[in-house]
């Protein structure tokens, strides 16, 4: 059932968001007077699982979920029909419309993916609000484990900045020191400076950052597992561990550090229970672990927005979805990170949806792949739109279009370029799941 609710939110997600998209073409098409011979809901390479003609449009869904299209006539697209451009242009081709019109057809997908992102960010805000850890109310500073160390991080550190430019937000500065070039820290009231490597980095990514680091807390117990070594031997949820064999304990870390390094010994765990001190002897198992939870301090705040206040704060946030994900580009062509290898296809994307549906995790991803769909779809490659504007501007900057021969060889070139990335983004799932069987 898991994996059920998985697939169906993610070809839901997909669907939403190509019909919209391709009704940002199929609208200023119909406004401007010009024919749409196909819209469909994902490609349909030699056939169709459903297709309807109303008016001079076919309607259609295909079998392969990887998009989908509209077919506008007297346009080089995708499906190359060269035939129909060697006839004379009709008052209803895209070829027949001003520059300016094509400009605002071919703009129309990218422009509703933002303005999508936009309306959902703003509702979420105004509905739950922004929830957030600010990393001044880190006062215990980060805990990091062997991945985090390799970064140059110490548990105990403080983050002050990433690239000279203050985190204010711990979320924030997780992906700001994957992005970032240098951190600085206050380390035991110290100000240190140093670079965040290539090496460091590729170790987050290939864990997915997983841990790597989080806030520290203090040895607070949150609860323990029934029939645990921590259960029989007395320990209570609400318990604070500050002593072990004699030596002072303050954090969560340090207690777990000393666990982990104790199987089959016997150790004298100081605690406070209500305010009183209490001593409880405990032999730790073979694994290593005796069967609690830490009690991490809640440190999360919420900003709440009323509904004109929403309104800017949602465009903020698109803006600041969208400027990461131009930083990550940076990342992911650097190949010393190795992060190409952990660009997710449909396949690993399915598996980061939910096994229970989740609406807060559907809105929220469908508005940051909203996002993502207009900036792949602007960047300036032939196939993609930004490779038909970018034809375009050509056109009303110098006053000539580009000659057919030069917008079909673009086509294939563009066709080529996206090929070649399916085939590494289908590799990396392919490979992910290889992986997990062998």
């Amino acid at each position: 059932m898991g994996l059920f609710t998985q697939i169906v939110m993610f070809v839901l997600i997909i669907s939403v968001l190509v019909i919209l998209h391709e009704l940002g073409h199929f609208i200023p098409a119909k406004l401007f007077k010009t024919k749409v011979e196909k819209f469909y809901l994902f490609f349909d390479v030699k056939f169709s699982l459903f297709k309807k003609k109303i008016g001079e449009t076919v309607y259609g869904i295909g079998w392969l979920p990887l998009g989908g299209y509209v077919k506008i006539a007297g346009m080089v697209d995708e499906s190359m029909d060269t035939e129909q451009m060697k006839e004379e242009p009709k008052p209803w081709e895209f070829r027949s419309k001003p520059a300016w019109q094509r400009l605002i057809i071919m703009l129309g997908g990218v422009i509703v993916n933002f303005l999508l992102a936009w309306f959902i960010y703003t509702f979420m805000l105004f509905g739950n609000g922004d929830t957030y850890i600010p990393s001044k109310s880190l006062k215990y500073g980060i805990q990091v484990d062997s991945i985090g160390e390799k970064l140059g991080f110490k548990t105990g550190d403080k983050i002050l900045a990433v690239d000279d430019k203050e985190s204010k937000r711990f979320n924030e500065a997780l992906l700001d020191i994957i992005l970032g070039d240098e951190v600085t820290v206050d380390r035991n009231g110290n100000k240190l400076t140093f670079p965040l490597t290539d090496e460091g980095k590729k170790e987050v990514l290939q864990t997915q950052g997983r841990n790597f680091m989080t806030y520290r807390s203090k040895a607070k117990i949150a609860a323990t597992l029934d029939s645990s070594i921590a259960k029989s031997a007395g320990i209570i949820a609400g318990d604070e561990i500050i002593g072990v064999n004699g030596k002072e304990v303050r954090f969560w870390d340090e207690f777990t550090q000393v666990v982990q390094s104790s199987p089959n010994e016997e150790l004298q765990i100081e605690l406070l229970r209500d305010g009183r001190r209490e001593e409880i002897l405990i032999t730790v198992p073979e694994e290593g672990r005796i069967g609690v939870y830490p009690d991490f301090e809640d440190l999360r705040t919420t900003d709440t927005f009323g509904f004109f206040e929403a309104i800017p704060a949602g465009f903020t946030r698109t803006i600041k979805v969208l400027t990461d994900q131009v930083r990550q580009f940076k990342i992911i062509f650097n190949s010393k990170t190795g992060a190409y290898k952990q660009v997710k296809g449909p396949i690993g994307i399915v598996e980061m949806m939910p096994t229970s549906w989740n609406w807060t995790f559907f809105w929220n991803f469908m508005a940051m792949f909203s996002v993502w769909l207009a900036f792949v779809n602007i960047l300036p490659i032939p196939a993609l739109d930004g490779g038909h504007v970018m034809f375009l501007l050509y056109e009303m900057i110098s006053g000539r279009p580009p000659s057919q021969k030069v917008l079909e060889r673009g086509q294939i070139v563009g066709f080529v370029i996206l090929m070649g990335l399916m085939a590494v983004i289908f590799g990396n799932d392919i490979w992910n799941i290889v992986k997990r069987l062998i």
